[in-house]
């Protein structure tokens, strides 16, 4: 079960991770989401770095999916450090009182790559890669591309393809089940 102001942490091979990631996230947006906060997906990176394009990916499978929610960055239109705080204002100049879910990659230590976490606290992006961004989101999810080191920037870089497209695999079909279907489906790449 999900406890406030807690990371929880899902392993994709896991074989109930899936599963408690859509419960876990569903028991987390019946606690803080009001029923009629308008709900915006922000999917934070861009596909000019390998480890950066978890955010996009995750925004270009929802987009076919997003009867339920309004979607902000995919391949196409992606949402990173340069136009980060235009989305911010545009999101609240169009909706009143928005229910924000960030999603980003990100790095961290060698035992929790290729995992993804869930908070119940927003996202600090671009810390990683040391940018001044501001916060964004009611809840936040990310998966960890890579390890850090003292050239962060270059690991985003480096990072295998293959890890991104399974976490950014796991994270749209657990968001697209929670508000879809209860059935257990899930997109496999």
């Amino acid at each position: 079960m999900f406890f406030p102001n807690k990371i929880s942490y899902y392993w994709p091979s896991d074989t109930h991770a899936f599963q408690n990631f859509q419960k876990d996230l569903q028991a987390l947006l019946k606690k803080r989401r009001r029923k009629k906060q308008p709900l915006i997906i922000v999917c934070i990176g861009t596909d000019r770095a390998t480890g950066d394009c978890l955010g996009p990916l995750v925004g270009q499978y929802l987009q076919n999916h997003s009867s339920f929610c309004s979607i902000y960055g995919s391949l196409s239109r992606p949402v990173h450090a340069k136009n980060l705080k235009k989305t911010i204002y545009d999101i609240y100049s169009i909706y009143e009182d928005p229910f924000i879910i960030a999603i980003d990659a990100c790095l961290g230590c060698e035992e929790h790559v290729g995992s993804i976490t869930l908070s119940s606290m927003p996202l600090f992006p671009g810390q990683g890669v040391s940018k001044q961004l501001p916060a964004i989101g009611d809840i936040s999810i990310t998966g960890i591309v890579n390890r850090t080191s003292d050239q962060n920037e270059q690991m985003i870089q480096n990072t295998r393809l293959q890890i991104v497209i399974r976490l950014a695999s796991f994270i749209s079909s657990g968001i697209e089940n929670s508000f879809i279907s209860p059935t257990s489906y899930r997109r496999f790449l």
